[in-house]
């Protein structure tokens, strides 16, 4: 145990804490009784997080709200939030929280609005749209959308809208596209060990996820075996993070090298007596093609590649194999790179050559998506979608708003968009050709936001929505096992409105109002959604709070065989034909170079390798007190986070002439951009790290670390390689 966990336990120690709020040391929200005047509502986080945490929120007599923490009769949030979340009311009751419907009147970006009502703003927003569709037909309108929220009803009923109108599709490939192709080829779906089993395991191993900063209810459960257990916690990432200062063995590999690392400790456990012949003889495909494939994959081959040492590997082999109960918690954070998926599937085989899926606190878990069999196709208007209606990349809004034929699949350009819940000219890859296309004159542009974002600077209508506390909704998560009902606690503002409000109006507006799934209340919805899926109604979630969907023992581990249809693991994935999560329809058919993944585990180097010309690999990390572009805006979250910095090893900024606080430029073949130097020997030499979406104009010429990212599609079925940038470096001369 390093010093850093003696100094956690100590603590502990001293505060006589329980348990349940261990992780407090690391996000300071201590439980306490309410005070006598407030009352306690229950919801869910709403936020794009695997957590999905039961959150309790104390509400005072006047209505607002006051101090939110985590449920600590939840299992799996066991009383313990992320502080930025805990700090929920300076976001509700921001001075710069939008309040009223805004209509450009000067040029794009200028900042000039004039007030108008919510009749006037709905009505110029319909007007555009059919305006747009007798023009250029109805695929000119993209209505445009993310994970702002993640309340299935006030998230997706954009798409209600979209269907009945027959407006342009949208593949959300941005974000889980890597991460869920490459687990359920091995799986063949999208669900694993109870995520609170890594509570009750001999060694938990997070690979490729920044959890204290990013979920940390991961480490609520890791740590309570640590404690209880004496288990050991290995993490792997590419940067001497705060979940590594966590870790007894800490595993920091070259970016979009897991793969690399994976296949020599299969190698070892191989030829070590660590892999489980029999398990795998009954479990999995082709365990001698795969033993014959890794012969050469040896720890001194990966070390070469990953930039750890022999030992380093051996010793993680030695661990892993040995301990029987292992539990391998799968991030999305090493995914984010062109070889994605290739490494989330190789990272999950390492599970299955050890036979850790038997016990509990054993095997590989990455997401419960596939547990939860939610009907929502009422909600999103499933049964008016039309297939030959073109599906337009989100990741690629730069090119589709630019013209690029590819990405406007041959057909129109796309001349009207509503957005909700995403920030794309901040979040969104190629980020000179976002702006470039959201400027054109020809195009309108509603927003629907909490702030003004730099989206919504740039739109023509903006719109104020509600948070989450002032709706109904219903969340599933993806890094746990419940369904958690999102009740309204508070009134919103007078002058706020729910997403669903505006697609209701808009569909009134546009003559689709009597279309299936149109017509109810978010409460209706939810109750309607909630019977479709066999699940217990609104009023049962309002006293329950939440509903366990975790499968049985023998289900979640795969002990009755995994879910292929010959019921084996799958070390030999069908790349292209095999079913796969959000797969891209037949008409746009498989992306990025499909041809080039491998047909055993396999290090693939299809990644932006480092060149004479781009010397480092840049990743785009996440910070702990931002989420996305979301938290950005509120006062404490930019104070905790300082400034936007790009991480440098002393190593490199000598030899660049680069010190401590200097500005300095950094840049490849789709922009560049001046950022604040910080150097530290938290990176490796050749890699540099920028922690956290910052605005745009956050940055010392206006221009985000997006300007240096691609969009071109992770293979086989899309996704942005977010994390994998090749880049020159160079100290500013201005």
């Amino acid at each position: 145990m390093n010093s850093r966990h003696g100094e956690f336990f100590w603590l502990l120690a001293i505060q006589g804490l329980e348990y349940t709020n261990a992780m407090n040391i690391a996000t300071p929200i201590h439980a306490k009784s309410p005070k006598p005047d407030t009352r306690v509502g229950h919801t869910a986080c709403p936020h794009d997080c695997p957590s999905t945490c039961a959150l309790e929120v104390e509400i005072a007599e006047d209505g607002r709200i006051g101090r939110v923490r985590g449920a600590g009769d939840h299992s799996y949030t066991s009383g313990v939030i992320c502080a930025k979340v805990a700090r929920y009311a300076e976001r509700l009751y921001h001075p710069d929280r939008l309040m009223h419907p805004l209509r450009r009147s000067g040029a794009k970006g200028a900042g000039q609005w004039q007030q108008i009502s919510w009749d006037d703003a709905l009505d110029e927003i319909a007007e555009a749209f059919v305006k747009a569709e007798a023009k250029d037909g109805s695929e000119a309108i993209w209505p445009y959308f993310y994970a702002g929220t993640m309340g299935w009803v006030q998230r997706d009923s954009i798409d209600r809208l979209r269907h009945a109108k027959r407006y342009s599709g949208f593949f959300s490939s941005i974000c889980t596209n890597p991460a869920w192709t490459g687990f359920t080829m091995a799986t063949g779906t999208l669900r694993g060990p109870d995520p609170r089993e890594m509570g009750r395991t001999d060694c938990v191993v997070i690979w490729g996820t920044n959890a204290v900063s990013t979920q940390v209810n991961v480490m609520t459960h890791a740590i309570k075996s640590r404690k209880e257990r004496g288990a050991k916690i290995v993490v792997i990432d590419i940067y001497d993070n705060p979940t590594m200062k966590q870790a007894d063995m800490a595993l920091i590999v070259r970016p979009g090298t897991d793969a690399a690392l994976a296949c020599a400790v299969m190698h070892v456990a191989f030829r070590d007596g660590y892999a489980d012949r029999d398990y795998m003889a009954r479990y999995a495909d082709d365990p001698a093609g795969l033993e014959a494939h890794l012969k050469t994959r040896t720890p001194q081959w990966a070390a070469e590649i990953t930039g750890l040492s022999v030992e380093e590997i051996e010793a993680f082999a030695r661990l892993v194999g040995t301990t029987k109960k292992t539990f391998f918690r799968l991030g999305y954070g090493f995914t984010r790179q062109r070889n994605g998926a290739v490494a989330m599937h190789a990272a999950a085989s390492v599970a299955t050559v050890l036979g850790s899926w038997q016990y509990e606190g054993g095997g590989a878990f990455h997401s419960n998506n596939d547990i939860f069999r939610m009907n929502n196709a009422e909600l999103t208007g499933r049964s008016m979608k039309d297939a030959d209606i073109r599906m337009l990349d989100q990741s690629q809004i730069g090119r589709v708003l630019t013209g690029d034929p590819v990405a406007l699949r041959h057909r129109g350009p796309v001349k009207a968009m509503l957005i909700q819940n995403t920030n794309p000219a901040n979040i969104a890859p190629e980020q000179r050709l976002v702006r470039r296309g959201f400027a054109r004159e020809d195009l309108f542009v509603a927003v629907h936001e909490q702030f003004m974002t730099e989206t919504a600077e740039i739109a023509d209508i903006v719109i104020p929505a509600t948070m989450f506390v002032e709706h109904d909704d219903i969340y599933r998560a993806g890094g746990q096992n419940h369904i958690l009902l999102g009740p309204k606690l508070v009134e919103p503002p007078p002058t706020v409105r729910t997403n669903l409000f505006v697609i209701e109006e808009l569909a009134k507006r546009l003559g689709v109002a009597d279309r299936p799934g149109f017509g109810f209340t978010a409460r209706e919805m939810v109750d309607r959604l909630l019977e479709s899926s066999g699940l217990p109604g609104y009023d049962h979630f309002l006293e329950h709070k939440w509903f366990d969907r975790q499968p049985a023992f023998e289900e979640a581990h795969f002990l009755n065989g995994f879910a292929h249809p010959d019921g084996k693991f799958h070390f030999r994935p069908d790349w292209i034909n095999q079913p796969a999560p959000n797969k891209p329809p037949a008409a746009i058919g498989a992306l990025g170079p499909h041809r080039e993944l491998p047909v055993f585990p396999d290090q693939v180097d299809v990644i932006e390798v480092a060149d004479t010309r781009h010397p480092f690999r840049l990743a785009t990390s996440p910070a702990r007190n931002f989420l996305n572009s979301s938290f950005s805006e509120t006062k404490t979250s930019r104070q905790k986070e300082g400034r936007p910095e790009v991480m440098i090893n002393p190593v490199d900024a000598e030899a660049n002439g680069i010190a401590h606080g200097d500005l300095v430029r950094i840049g490849n073949g789709r922009g560049d951009l001046r950022i604040h130097a910080r150097i530290t020997t938290e990176v490796k030499p050749g890699v540099l790290i920028a922690e956290g979406l910052w605005p745009n104009k956050a940055h010392v010429d206006g221009e985000g670390i997006n300007v240096l990212t691609g969009a071109d599609p992770v293979a086989p079925h899309g996704g942005a390689a977010v994390h994998d940038n090749k880049v020159w470096l160079r100290r500013d001369a201005a």
